[in-house]
């Protein structure tokens, strides 16, 4: 159970429209340009937009995995370690992250095109 950076990043390969900004330390996920994610490379962690109880959530429950990064408004970021979570639960955080930060349409688009996927 571990995720590399390079996993990861290919991830991003199903969310459309993402941008990936290097902005030395980190990478920055974009979308519409927007916020969604950041990764360290370094560290092998990346931190994703949430929900405030999402964030709460996460944290409470696995606080070796998860932990807070900010606040701001109505989201909270946490912070993953990537050595922690397994791919598909991974994918899962970082499409809501993407869902939370998309374009309405872009969003509508994407999810329509997975229930063809199942």
């Amino acid at each position: 159970m571990a995720v590399t950076v390079d996993r990861f990043l290919a991830m991003l390969d199903t969310l459309p429209e993402t941008q990936q900004v290097d902005a030395g330390k980190w990478i920055a996920l974009k979308v519409g340009g927007k916020g969604y994610g950041y990764v360290w490379e370094k560290t092998r962690t990346v931190g994703l937009k949430a929900t405030l109880d999402e964030q709460t959530a996460l944290v409470a429950e696995r606080p070796e995995v998860f932990e807070v990064q900010f606040t701001a408004g109505r989201f909270g970021w946490v912070v993953v370690y990537l050595d922690g979570i397994d791919a598909d639960e991974l994918l899962e955080l970082v499409t809501e992250a993407w869902c939370l930060t998309a374009p309405r349409n872009l969003v509508a688009a994407h999810e329509f095109g997975h229930l063809y996927d199942e």
